[in-house]
Formats: C-alpha cells, structure tokens, sequence
C-alpha cells in the first residue's frame, strides 16, 4: 500500500502541492484528475522521487520516509525496485530491438538469464499486441506502438505499482486508442496503477479510483462513480468542459 501524509512541494518559492494526503490501494487504479498547472504530474514524480517533496510521510509498504528529512540513495533505489514509470516520450532505446528493450532491465537490474527474459519479452508483448514487431527498431514503430512497449517494458520489471504520465497525450485519437486499450487489460489483471490522464471517458472505465488535484490541494479523493455523479459545482464544470457538454 502507498500512502502519503500531508505531502508539500514548491517550485521557485511557490506551493505546488499542499498538505496532501492520499491512498493509492494495492490491484486498483487511481486516476489523477484536474486542469492543467494543478500539480497532477509533479505529484506523480513525486511519487517515485523524480521530485522531492519538502514535507509531509511517504509511506510504501509501511515502510514510512519523512520528506524533510535529506533522502539517500537506498531510500530512492528501494522506492524505484517497485515501482515504473510510463513517460509520455516512451525513451525507448533506439539502438535495441523492441523485444531487447523490454529484455533490458529484467537482465541488467533483475539479473534475470537472457532465455527467462527473452521468453517473457516475447510474452509481454504479444500481450499489448506487438509480437509481431519483436525484431523491430523504436524507429520502425508508431507512436502508439511504441508507448505500448513502454508499457510491456514496464510489466517485465514486475513492479507493485506503475505510474503513467499523460501515456496518451501525444497520440492521434486511433493510437490512442491502441494504448488504452491495452491499459484497461492491465487494469482488469488487478496490476495496481496510477495514472495522470485529461481522458475523462478512459478514467470512468478505468478508474477504481479518482483523486482531482486543483492548485496544489485535494478537491476530490473517492470511487470514480462518485466523482462522476457529483453534486460539486467545480467538478460538474470541470467534467463538462472536457467533455464539451456545455458547448452550444
């Protein structure tokens, strides 16, 4: 289990994140909501240290780390041992084949032979439905092609949570589709995710969870059926302006 206890960040003296506290449950998905600027991606690389937080508890597996305290280098490693990222870029590897790329880190880090990984490569793709693409380069793939090895990459290092940036945000609406596709599998495997997404129709399928970030605090923290029949007049605006419900 993951949980954060009044977590705050600032950038350049103002306060991106503000005190706040979460849950993000074992085998669900979280989805991080809310308008651009709000702090959804700076709490997300929080969340594997790729930004520090200046206070608050992070607790992983009850193993609690006080953030203004300095962070070593253990702390950060242990954090990352569990945990993916899913980048918007992908950085894939351009020199290595698809199937190389998600082969890499179970041999490098998990000290995995390279037969175990290879067969489980071969495996973890035909699952985002790229096998047939096993021998090909980065550069011979399409954007959605290759955001889903990002994602095959990421299952080969059997991670207990996997964050995900915006893994769309670059995509014409078709390979989008390719890619979310692919996660709501994930997601109905019971792989634990957390996911930054402005999709609002992919959240409400996907979403165990929704947790809405405005200006740095918490507005909403609850079960995406919630979230989605909310009385809130500031969610009620927010969802139909990005579902264009009030265009005339």
């Amino acid at each position: 289990m993951l949980k954060l206890e009044k977590i705050s960040k600032s950038f350049n003296g103002t306060k991106v994140l503000k005190d706040i506290s979460t849950t993000f449950p074992e085998n669900k998905t979280t989805v991080i909501l809310g308008p651009s600027g709000s702090g959804k991606s700076t709490l997300l690389r929080s969340l594997n240290f790729l930004e520090h937080p200046e206070s608050g508890i992070y607790d992983f597996d009850d193993t609690k780390i006080d953030l203004s305290k300095p962070l070593t280098d253990k702390m950060i490693l242990d954090i990352r041992k569990k945990t993916e990222m899913v980048f918007q870029g992908y950085n894939l590897f351009p020199h290595l084949t698809v199937k190389k790329n998600v082969m890499e880190g179970p041999v490098q880090v998990l000290k995995k032979g390279k037969d175990e990984a290879e067969q489980e490569a071969i495996e973890l793709l035909d699952k985002v439905g790229l096998k047939d693409k096993a021998d090909s380069y980065p550069s011979e793939l399409s954007g959605g092609q290759s955001q889903r090895v990002a994602i095959a990459r990421s299952l080969a290092m059997h991670p207990e949570y996997i964050f995900l940036d915006e893994p769309t945000s670059a995509l014409d609406p078709e390979l989008e589709l390719e890619v979310l596709k692919v996660l709501m599998k994930i997601a109905e495997e019971e792989q634990s995710m957390i996911i930054v997404t402005h999709n609002l129709a992919f959240a409400r399928q996907v979403a165990n969870k929704v947790l809405f970030i405005e200006d740095g605090s918490v507005l909403f923290d609850g079960p995406v059926e919630d979230f989605f029949n909310s009385d809130n007049e500031r969610i009620n605006g927010f969802v139909n302006a990005m579902t264009f419900n009030d265009i005339e």
